[in-house]
């Protein structure tokens, strides 16, 4: 019987000081390294404008202005781009529903940027991505909107051209994913000139 009550006892302060190291100590550190080597990301690379919080670069928003670049379709929540629902479609390829969204999006896509029948949609510009909240656009998408946003702007085309320019992330060390463009940062770049 003492030997059982050693055991109970030897593995209740196990229990204990794990807790405390992997629930308090090892946090509470790695928050504290975070917030002092990159303050930014650690707490979700919020952008600011005016003292205001307006979003972040990491969750996308649903821009459905004219004069705005638009996202990636969104599956999170009922009504897409809910950050507190995020997740796709999980509909497969061979999906009736999917390939009659896609091809009702690629009829959208194609009549909001007045695109011919020859000009291939990009994926990403009608499928929406795993999590439903992407925040970037394939620089391929981006170039197609160009035309739309810089008339609904009453800007040069070729001004919004330099933007999506200067707001395209390439490919992360060189070689990993494709280049993107943040829809958010461009948009607000947009606004700012």
């Amino acid at each position: 019987m003492n030997n059982l009550i050693s055991q109970i006892r030897i593995s209740l302060v196990a229990t204990i000081v794990l807790a405390v190291i992997l629930c308090g100590v090892y946090p509470a550190l790695i928050w504290e390294i975070a917030q002092a080597l990159f303050p930014d990301k650690a707490n979700g690379s919020l952008v600011i404008q005016n003292g205001k919080i307006i979003g972040s670069q990491l969750i996308a928003q649903n821009f459905t202005d004219a004069k705005y670049f638009h996202p990636r379709p969104s599956s999170a929540g009922d009504t897409g781009y809910d950050a507190t629902s995020s997740g796709g479609s999980n509909l497969g390829p061979t999906s009736k529903k999917l390939i009659d969204l896609v091809r009702e999006r690629v009829d959208t896509y194609r009549a909001e940027n007045n695109l011919p029948q020859t000009i291939l949609v990009p994926a990403d510009a009608v499928t929406s991505s795993a999590s439903g909240l992407d925040p970037h656009i394939s620089v391929q998408n981006a170039l197609l909107q160009a035309k739309r946003v810089a008339k609904a702007r009453g800007i040069a085309e070729n001004v919004v051209l330099s933007k999506i320019q200067a707001n395209t992330h390439g490919r992360d060390l060189g070689i990993l994913g494709e280049p993107r463009v943040n829809v958010l940062r461009l948009n607000l770049s947009l606004d700012a000139s």
